[in-house]
Parts: structure tokens; C-alpha cells; sequence
């Protein structure tokens, strides 16, 4: 190579090296222990620059599009590479490497051309970027200060699958952690939904809610204003230590209020998060918070309107994720407040009130949904003065009753409520109700009939974003009296209770399946990491991959010079192994719905993907076409999961991505050792 030549690596070329693939398992090794990103990076610059035998590594973290910062390294002039920022745009060899998402070396390095490395003294240097889901993360760069011509292809090969196993073991890293912020968070929710219910005092709920808003954000001071006829007014405050609190209170005087009035008023009137940028300037508070980001989240009730002001933090600004939990939770604290006030205006209904608690207490000492709800039914009948009752929940658009209570016993059903002028009116987000149900206009008769429905009262179950989760309803007034605004109101009450029930419960099974997904991502990195035999890791990976994905069979197919060859055809109903003639068809028709979809993944019924006759001998009814791409983004294979247990959702989505990504890095590592 003379000097000045760039060689760009389009794969690795095969190489069994002993220590080598030490090396590969002492990483997944670090990462199977817990290590933070920070640590495995470092550990990655250390041990590569002694396998390697360069003067020095260097990790490139991407900050922006654009921009890359000098986050580890180790040897030469490590301190000074810390905190260098870097432009993808510059003449450099990180950069380079970075933009076309390939490994490159340059031996008799040009000094010019390269000022940056020479900066750095090197007379050669490669660079391998770390590519994730078609994401850069980084890039990593090897330096030698020695020797002008010491990299080469063998060399190139073994950074650019170190740099994608690096870049998994961060990218899984980064969704446990993720999945363990969901579940924290998750248990906020549920502390929040417990401290909250059921409270009759508003001063009561309003310093839980800035206090657990507080601890959620980690932010150091939290302000819950509220107004009804007159002004906003201070009415709560959560700071890390009472003195800050007692401060903060004080210095609550005109000024400050106004200020913080005004940041209210807007949320109000914005009906949703705001923030505005502050500094110590503009308010009494300067030396207790820092300058920052401010988050206003309103909510309201039918008497009071108020805003949650979160305050600046150490951490940085406020994520988009943050404000909405913070809008969620906004929403729990109105439903509260809402909940004091009405217990405040039905404090002379002494018999009322007697049974709304009665009710709240024996509910909320239920810790499992299933027999919350059955509870809930048979009190709510009863409470309401209604002789039946029963909770459906929106599920592909309709309602499916799940659970009624008629004569005081609850009991399990399944049935779809019909379409009509009811479904439309709780779609709407709105109460629907008739003294005579057959009277309606478009109400489905042989409904009305069969169950006998003179009176309904159908109220919506929203969620903390606003969106019909289910319907709450009732049958029949036992007294001859007709449905009353009464009857409404306390309905609603009762609706809020179940809301925030099946609210907390899907907060936690989504933060459940995230924690499930990253654990298993992190299974499939660390079971074929260190498998090396292909044909070995052809079978372990679509075995694994279609639990992960609930699929009862699935089938992968890789290129062979250019030609789809299917590899493994897993179904573990067959007794015997499938003919190759069936294995020549699946992969004939992969070939062809590949060049028909040209996106990365697409599902759809296995006979208009592969065929009425081939998805038959399969015994195929769905079929999902997942594309496997090379380091150089060029098509690997093909993995084709089917006959999956349940419909496919953007998480899952996700999963299949994150589960293709990780495949198509291992694959290559197990082609280069086979």
C-alpha cells in the first residue's frame, strides 16, 4: 500500500484467533455482570489497545447528527482526547468512518490531509464506527505513532466486529437501564395513585402531588398553585429538606407570585405542559434552584383550575417522556382534587358519604385488579341503587364486557357491546343515558331484548392522555325512579376510581414488557455471543428469536453467493425434519416477496406473502418478513417468524428490529469463524 491509500472494509475476512474470541467473551462476560457504559468503554479501550499492541484507542461518542465528543481513551495523549469535539464533516478518519458506517484505515498517514491525527502524532491510524439498529453511536479510532504501515485487512476485520459487539452491549445496556427507569417510575405511579385516593383534603393531595413529582424528577423544588373564583394562590410545596421549604414559602411575596401566577395562567390556558426558560433574575428563589428549564403541567376540576411548577434541576432540561408522566400524573391529582371537593360538597349527605367511604376503603385494600373489579361492581350496583352492573374495556376499537354483577354476585362474562348511539356518545368521551332503552333511535333491539334493558347509564373510562380506556354502566334502577343528574354525578365519581385502577395497572405491564425485552435482548447477546459454528448458531438463534416473539414456527434464510438458500425451517409441531423440496419453495418465494417489499420488516397473511399452496404445506396462517443487513448494509438473509400468538404492536415492532440488528452482527461473527 503506498502512502496515502484508504481501504474501505466491506466485511471481515475469516480468521480463527484464540485470543481473539477471548477477548470478544471477556466483554460479554463484563457486560453479563452489570457494568455501567461508562466502564465497559473504558475496559474496551484498555484491552483493545493491548490486543491491538497500537500506541493508543480511542472512543468517539455521537452527540448530534453532526458532532462527535471524545468520551474515552486510553494510551497516548488520553487526557488531551477528552472532551475534543469532533465534526462528521471534518477531514478526519473517525469522522469518515462515522458518515459511511464502515472500518477504514490509512497507513502512511498524510499530515495535511489528517491534521487532527497528526496532532495526535500517528503515522497510522483506523478508525470502525459502531452501528446499531442503523443508528451510529460512535465510532472508535486506533492509533500508532511507530509504525506507518501497521494495519491492515486482518486488522480492519477484527475492529469492526469489536466495535458491533461494543456497540450492542452498549445499545442493551441502555434499555435495561431504561426498562429499570420505566419501572421506577411505574412504582411512583402506583404510590402516586395510592397516596391520592380516596384523600378528603385538598392541602392533603396537592403536597403528595408535588411531593411525588418532586422524587419522580428528581428536581429540587416543586409548586402546586391553585385558584377557583379569586387569583392563583401557593398551596403546595416539596423541597429536598423542610428549611428549603420554609424558604420557599417565604419568599412567596408579591413578586415571586406574580411571576409564578402568570407561568400558571399560561399552562392553564395552554390546557397542557409548558416551559419557559428562567434564571435567577426573574424570580426570589435564585439561590435554591439553578437557572434552567421550568415545567408547568395544569390540571382542573369543575371548580379549580391549578399548575404543577417543577423548577429547574442539576440533571439538565425535561424530557418529553418526563412531561407527559408528568401530565399523567397531573391528571391523577386532578381526579384527587376532584374527588376532595366533591367529598367536601356532599359532606351533608351524611348516608352518601358513609357509603363512598365504606366503598374506598374495601377497594383499596384489594391489591389485585381482577378482584378490585369484582368488588367494584357489586358496590357500585348497590351504592348507585341499580340492578345490574358491569365494566367493558376498549379493545380493538369495541367494547368487551369482561365482568357484571346482577343480584349482588359478581360474575366473569364475555361479550362484545353493541355499535350504536351509545358507543358513539362514550367514544365521544361523553355520559350516555335512557330511561327507555328500546326507544332509542338505532339502538340494537335484539340486544335490548335479550338482556332485558329498560334503563342504562354508560359513563367512559379515560385514561390519564385522555383516551377512552373502557365504560362503566349500569342497568336498571331498582327504585321506580328515573336516572337523575344525581345518579350521573356519582357515576362519574365512581369511574374515576376504576380509571385510575386500570391506569397504574397499564403503566406497570408496559414498564413489565420493557423489562422483559431487555432482559431478553440481553439472553440472546449473551447465549450467541460466543457461539461460533454457524450451522450451531443458525438454529439457536431462530429458536430463540421466536419465543421472544411468540412465534409457533419461523424460518430463516441467508444469501449464498447472491442466492436465498433457506437455512433452518423451525416448527416444532413436525415430527420428522421438513424435505428440502419445501425448503427449495420457502426459499423461491422468499426471493420474490422480498423483491415485492422492499422495506425492512413487513407482515402479513402467509398466503398472500408466500403463496395459498406453500403456506398450506407449512401450515402458515401469518408470516412477518424481518431483513437481515450486513456492516455495509447489504442483505444478509432474511428471518421469517409465523403463526404468532398475538397481533403485532409498535413494541413489538421494536423488538424484531433490535432482535435483527443483533443478528445480523452475530451472524457475521459466526460466518468469520466457520
Amino acid at each position: 500500500m503506498h502512502a496515502g491509500d484508504i481501504t474501505l472494509v466491506e466485511g471481515p475476512n475469516p480468521r480463527s484467533d484464540e485470543a481473539f474470541q477471548k477477548l470478544l467473551l471477556r466483554f460479554s462476560a463484563a457486560a453479563a455482570q452489570g457494568i455501567d457504559a461508562e466502564s465497559l468503554i473504558r475496559l474496551f479501550c484498555r484491552e483493545t489497545r493491548d490486543f491491538f499492541q497500537v500506541s493508543g484507542v480511542y472512543f468517539w461518542q455521537r452527540l448530534t447528527p453532526d458532532e462527535m465528543i471524545g468520551a474515552e481513551a486510553a494510551g497516548l495523549l488520553a487526557e488531551r482526547f477528552r472532551g475534543l469535539h469532533l465534526r462528521m464533516a471534518d477531514s478526519a478518519v473517525a469522522g469518515e468512518s462515522a458518515r459511511k458506517r464502515r472500518t477504514i484505515f490509512v497507513n502512511f498517514l498524510d499530515c495535511d490531509r489528517y491534521p487532527r491525527a497528526a496532532e495526535f502524532r500517528a503515522r497510522s491510524i483506523m478508525a470502525a464506527p459502531l452501528v446499531v439498529s442503523n443508528d451510529v453511536l460512535g465510532a472508535v479510532s486506533f492509533l500508532h505513532d511507530s509504525d506507518p504501515g501497521f494495519f491492515n485487512d486482518d486488522l480492519a476485520a477484527k475492529a469492526t466486529i469489536l466495535a458491533g459487539q461494543l456497540g450492542s452491549l452498549i445499545e442493551t445496556r441502555r434499555l435495561t437501564e431504561a426498562s429499570r427507569e420505566d419501572h421506577r417510575r411505574a412504582e411512583i405511579l402506583a404510590e402516586v395513585a395510592h397516596a391520592l385516593h380516596g384523600n378528603p383534603d385538598v392541602a392533603a393531595v396537592v403536597e403528595a402531588l408535588a411531593d411525588r413529582i418532586r422524587v419522580l424528577l428528581r428536581a429540587r423544588l416543586v409548586c402546586v398553585f391553585i385558584r377557583q373564583d379569586g387569583p392563583f394562590e401557593l398551596q403546595g410545596v416539596a423541597a429536598e429538606s423542610p428549611q428549603t421549604i420554609t424558604t420557599a414559602r417565604a419568599r412567596h411575596d408579591r413578586t415571586t407570585l406574580r411571576f409564578a401566577a402568570d407561568v400558571a395562567a399560561k399552562a392553564v390556558a395552554a390546557s397542557e405542559p409548558i416551559t419557559i426558560t428562567i434564571d435567577p433574575a426573574s424570580h426570589a428563589l435564585g439561590d435554591l434552584v439553578p437557572a434552567g428549564m421550568l415545567l408547568a403541567a395544569p390540571f382542573r376540576t369543575a371548580r379549580t383550575q391549578g399548575a404543577i411548577l417543577v423548577y429547574p434541576r442539576q440533571d439538565g432540561i425535561f424530557t418529553t417522556d418526563e412531561r407527559s408522566l408528568v401530565s399523567a400524573i397531573a391528571g391523577f391529582g386532578a381526579v384527587a382534587v376532584a374527588n376532595a371537593e366533591l367529598y367536601t360538597t356532599a359532606r351533608g349527605h351524611a348516608h352518601e358519604l358513609h357509603q363512598l367511604l365504606e366503598i374506598s376503603s374495601e377497594l383499596s385494600s384489594i391489591g389485585k385488579l381482577d378482584k378490585f373489579l369484582e368488588a367494584f361492581v357489586v358496590r357500585a350496583a348497590d351504592f348507585l341503587g341499580f340492578g345490574r352492573c358491569f365494566i367493558g374495556l376498549l379493545e380493538d376499537g369495541v367494547f368487551r364486557v369482561r365482568l357484571g354483577a346482577e343480584n349482588g354476585a359478581a360474575r366473569h362474562v364475555d361479550l362484545v357491546f353493541p355499535e350504536g348511539p351509545a358507543t358513539r356518545t362514550l367514544h365521544s368521551k361523553e355520559v350516555f343515558w335512557t330511561d327507555n332503552a328500546s326507544q332509542i333511535p338505532g339502538a340494537n333491539h335484539d340486544a335490548i331484548a335479550k338482556f332485558n334493558i329498560k334503563q342504562l347509564l354508560a359513563v367512559p373510562l379515560l385514561g390519564a392522555d385522555g383516551n377512552v380506556m373502557g365504560m362503566f354502566a349500569v342497568l336498571d334502577r331498582l327504585a321506580p325512579s328515573g336516572i337523575a343528574q344525581e345518579d350521573i354525578r356519582r357515576a362519574r365519581a365512581l369511574a374515576g376510581q376504576v380509571a385510575v385502577a386500570l391506569e397504574v395497572m397499564r403503566n406497570l405491564h408496559r414498564s413489565e414488557e420493557h423489562r422483559k425485552r431487555a432482559e431478553a435482548l440481553m439472553g440472546l447477546a449473551l447465549e450467541l455471543g460466543s457461539v461460533v459454528h454457524l450451522p450451531d448458531f443458525n438454529h439457536r438463534f431462530v429458536n430463540r428469536a421466536a419465543d421472544l416473539v411468540g412465534a409457533q414456527s419461523a424460518a430463516l434464510a441467508l444469501f449464498q453467493d447472491s442466492v436465498l438458500e433457506t437455512a433452518v425451517l423451525h416448527d416444532p409441531s413436525r415430527s420428522s425434519p421438513p424435505d428440502r423440496s419445501l425448503e427449495r419453495r420457502l426459499s423461491h418465494a422468499l426471493t420474490e416477496a422480498l423483491a415485492q417489499h422492499e422495506e425492512r420488516s413487513y407482515s402479513g397473511p402467509a398466503a398472500d406473502v408466500l403463496g395459498s399452496a406453500l403456506a398450506n404445506a407449512l401450515g402458515w396462517k401469518d408470516c412477518t418478513l424481518l431483513r437481515l443487513k450486513g456492516s455495509a448494509n447489504e442483505s444478509v438473509g432474511v428471518l421469517c417468524p409465523a403463526n404468532r400468538a398475538k397481533r403485532s404492536t409498535s413494541y413489538d415492532e421494536q423488538l424484531l428490529h433490535a432482535i435483527a440488528s443483533h443478528a445480523s452482527v452475530a451472524l457475521e461473527n459466526a460466518r468469520l469463524f466457520s
